[in-house]
């Protein structure tokens, strides 16, 4: 238990913040790590460094990091998915063509609306 006195409800709650803190702080360490070690920009000096930077000072390095390169993981994280998206694509055989003429077949059969033919023509064409 966090605190003496024995098993109290407040205690209960407190021990439960604690160990929610703990699995946040360690869940987004494993993001931040995740994000270093897949970075192309960066040395394997500057990771290093970055490690150490965790582990001497864990939280604060977590949230360092959080606040300098954010945005960057954020769009680190888009590309890669779409890398993925597009391989999959490549090794499935999906093409853009193919996919539009599906939704033209849908349209003349009344499967959708002329509506909702431009929205889904306007995702695949973007």
């Amino acid at each position: 238990m966090l605190f003496s006195g024995g098993f109290s409800f407040s205690n209960f709650l407190a021990d439960l913040i604690a160990v929610f803190v703990f699995v946040m702080w360690f869940w987004l360490l494993i993001v931040v790590l995740g994000d270093l070690f897949r970075r192309d920009d960066m040395s394997g000096w500057g990771k290093a460094a970055w490690v150490i930077v965790l582990i001497v000072a864990p939280y604060l390095g977590v949230f360092v990091y959080l606040i300098l390169q954010g945005r960057r993981m954020g769009q680190r994280q888009a590309d890669q998915a779409q890398r993925a998206r597009d391989e999959l694509r490549r090794v499935v055989g999906f093409s853009v063509a193919d996919e539009l003429e599906k939704l033209d077949r849908l349209k003349q059969t009344g499967s959708i609306t002329a509506s909702e033919f431009d929205h889904l023509r306007a995702r695949l064409v973007h």
